[in-house]
């Protein structure tokens, strides 16, 4: 493997792509959420400059890095797939984010119809060394990292119409090998475990009481706190759980011959032992509080074959 730094917004990516058969494109940024121009520079216009540099470098295929998020709001009670339309939830700047760069792929596809191109829409990804990251990220410092330990959480909130979808990282991981590696593979794919997570679900998986609580309630909870700067995530993630459809991922599995080797319950259970541990990893995102600091220059990826 070679590293090459790049920064997605500014540099010159050209040097660093050139020559590769597969870009996959992951880089992504969601903090500061208060300063959505700066991470609309990297998310949206990086991406397009990402692929255009794949197109120049000649690269045979684009694998990027989507989301479920990317999905307008859609049923919660029957699945759907990835045909479903791509319009992103509007008060997530995530999902709107991630709902634009579906259009640019639309376009990129269109004119560059000689390069495959493969749209991965994950749910939520976890694994242990993501504990640290994910605080940093999502919780802030509002909460003790004891209190977010499994056997110290005692209710789970019961919110009508919440359901969620995981994966293991390691499992994400084989699902993003077999698209880089079958050159037949094109199109979208949802990638996710099973069960749907909901909240009877998360309360039996935690050994939990499920207590309910208005969504109205909790969403502007989390907007003060969020304005307030207590805590680093805005409401759009959980308009988000409740406005997005859950994922068929019958297409992944047939077309791509892919399976999770962890439950969504497993892949969750994982991160929280490594949030209430602060666990983390070698890498610049994932490195742990009071760690080694790295840059966080974000990057495309590359494989030389």
């Amino acid at each position: 493997m070679t590293w090459r730094r790049a920064d997605i917004a500014r540099d010159n990516l050209d040097a660093a792509l050139w020559g590769a058969d597969v870009i996959v494109s992951l880089a992504w940024v969601i903090q500061p959420s208060h300063d959505e121009p700066a991470m609309r520079a990297i998310n949206v216009d990086g991406s397009r400059r990402v692929f255009e540099a794949a197109a120049r470098a000649g690269a045979r295929a684009l694998v990027y890095a989507s989301s479920v998020g990317a999905y307008s709001p859609g049923p919660r009670d029957r699945p759907v797939d990835e045909s479903w339309p791509t319009g992103g939830i509007p008060t997530s700047f995530y999902s709107r984010h991630k709902a634009e760069v579906e259009r640019i792929l639309d376009r990129f596809e269109r004119d560059h119809d000689d390069i495959r191109v493969v749209r991965m829409r994950p749910g939520l990804i976890f694994q242990r060394s993501a504990g640290a990251e994910i605080r940093r990220y999502f919780v802030g410092k509002l909460l003790p990292s004891a209190l977010l330990r499994r056997e110290r959480i005692p209710f789970v909130p019961r919110i009508e119409g919440l359901r969620l979808q995981a994966a293991h990282a390691d499992d994400v991981a084989d699902a993003y090998r077999r698209a880089i590696l079958d050159e037949e593979a094109r199109g979208a794919f949802n990638v996710a475990a099973e069960p749907v997570l909901d909240p009877d679900e998360l309360a039996c998986l935690l050994d939990a009481r499920p207590i309910g609580v208005p969504a109205r309630l909790l969403r502007t909870i989390i907007d003060l706190t969020w304005r307030a700067r207590l805590q680093p995530t805005p409401p759009g993630w959980l308009d988000m759980g409740l406005q997005g459809p859950v994922m068929d991922t019958t297409r992944v599995r047939e077309v791509l011959g892919w399976s999770e080797l962890r439950s969504s319950g497993e892949a969750l259970l994982d991160v929280l032992e490594g949030l209430g541990n602060g666990a983390g990893d070698e890498t610049p995102a994932l490195a742990p509080t009071g760690a080694r600091r790295f840059s966080r220059t974000p990057s495309a990826s590359r494989r030389e074959g």
